[in-house]
């Protein structure tokens, strides 16, 4: 089992920065991938950015060119640094490790950190 642990959120005005961290604890798992989800009040988890153990990326359409996700292997910590953010932005954000053993898959998700876009 992977356990996940997300940072980096808060309060920032329109136009403003955050960066989101997730830190994965694994024992004999290795990390396939990490990603971030997003839920505003009143609606349903959605996608936001992966990547993958080879450095691959994907994102939500409505975030890129703004939103950009990295990793550092070595810390088994994804980023998420967000620019420009707006009001439409403001959700609780959740990491998602995806993780192997043998031909054991998971995928272990954080606790959230919550991101409020608003002057």
């Amino acid at each position: 089992q992977v356990e996940v642990v997300e940072s980096g959120g808060g309060l920032v005005q329109p136009g403003g920065s955050l960066r989101l961290s997730c830190a994965a604890s694994v024992s004999s798992f290795s990390i396939t991938a990490m990603a971030w989800y997003r839920q505003a009040p009143g609606k349903q988890r959605e996608f936001v950015a992966r990547i993958t153990s080879g450095g691959f990326t994907n994102y939500l359409d409505s975030v890129k060119g703004r939103f950009t996700i990295s990793r550092d292997n070595a810390k088994n910590t994804a980023y998420l640094q967000m620019l420009r953010l707006e009001p439409e932005d403001t959700a609780v954000y959740y990491c998602k490790v995806s993780a192997v053993r043998g031909f054991t898959r998971s995928d272990d998700w954080g606790q959230g950190t919550q991101v409020t876009v608003s002057s």
